[in-house]
């Protein structure tokens, strides 16, 4: 079954992604407006009328925006999210109880799958983090006519690893996992001795070392030629750069380069759809979306969400 995976947004302002299974959609995340990211789904080819759910990490406003929430109200679109999240969003979005009202708060527990869309299994995980119950997911299409299935590992806001994270995304074909900061720069970058301790702790952000060594762990543990696509989410803009992020997950992947591609992703503008389970000569005829980098487009979001402290 083919699967497609775009990252609309990632980074400290505004977390989106889009996860396509046979044409039906979910995004992992809303951070944007309904505006901008209809604008980011038609930059990757896509629309909100193929969006069949819409699944939450954690309650930090980065993940999530008010009025695409009333949004997906009007569209009749599920958001998916665990119970712990139901007193935050009550108390900063109003219109979270209106989605409650009308039935479209749907939950998952850690540790148990949920299908948020058809044909696609979901199995979240916690992860340490301070925005209260945070969740990493695995997501499991459903095998194909030859018993093959397509896997997605997906951990975007954790301060720290342990061996529980390595097997949840042991033996996936596509792993999106944060690469924050550098260390030295975050330290180094005048921020309040508060902020900095914060986001160096166990609950705060996973550095590119860090993130290296955990991704070097999963390759080792996975069957061998399994994992294709390493993309890096959540750069710090004052804290990491791209080239410094690439560089540790290149070192980390050294003996498997060029097997393993990896992708990092924008604060601003979507990269290109990664798609697996389809033929060669059929992902060439797919639509350029498929094929192409997206050029960068203008964020204004118009609407400004007040953010809590302390997002990078």
């Amino acid at each position: 079954m083919p699967l497609q995976f775009t990252v609309l947004a990632s980074g400290s302002a505004a977390n989106a992604s889009l996860l396509d299974v046979d044409g039906t959609s979910l995004l992992i995340d809303v951070g944007l407006g309904p505006r901008q990211l209809a604008s980011r789904l038609a930059a990757a080819g896509a629309g909100w009328a193929q969006v069949r759910a819409a699944l939450l990490t954690h309650t930090h406003t980065d993940h999530w925006h008010e009025r695409t929430f009333a949004h997906l109200r009007r569209l009749r679109i599920p958001l998916y999210c665990h119970a712990e999240h139901h007193a935050t969003l009550r108390e900063a979005s109003p219109m979270f109880a209106g989605l409650r009202a009308d039935g479209l708060v749907q939950p998952y527990e850690v540790n148990q799958d949920v299908e948020p869309v058809t044909g696609l299994r979901c199995r979240p995980f916690q992860v340490r983090h301070d925005g209260g119950l945070t969740c990493g997911f695995r997501f499991d299409a459903r095998p194909d006519f030859f018993g093959q299935s397509i896997a997605l590992g997906y951990a975007a806001d954790l301060g720290c690893w342990e061996a529980d994270l390595v097997r949840a995304l042991t033996d996936v074909d596509v792993l999106a996992l944060e690469f924050n900061h550098d260390v030295q720069m975050e330290r180094a970058s005048g921020r309040s001795p508060r902020l900095i301790a914060r986001v160096l702790s166990d609950h705060g952000h996973l550095s590119n070392a860090q993130a290296a060594a955990l991704l070097m762990e999963i390759v080792r543990c996975s069957e061998p030629g399994r994992l294709q696509h390493v993309v890096q989410l959540h750069l710090s803009r004052n804290c990491n750069r791209p080239h410094l992020a690439l560089e540790a997950a290149q070192e980390a992947l050294a003996a498997h380069q060029p097997l393993i591609r990896v992708h990092t992703a924008h604060q601003d503008h979507p990269l290109p759809s990664i798609t697996l389970g389809v033929s060669g000569d059929a992902q060439r005829r797919l639509p350029s979306r498929s094929r192409r980098r997206m050029a960068p487009s203008n964020y204004n979001p118009g609407f400004i969400q007040t953010l809590l402290p302390g997002f990078d």
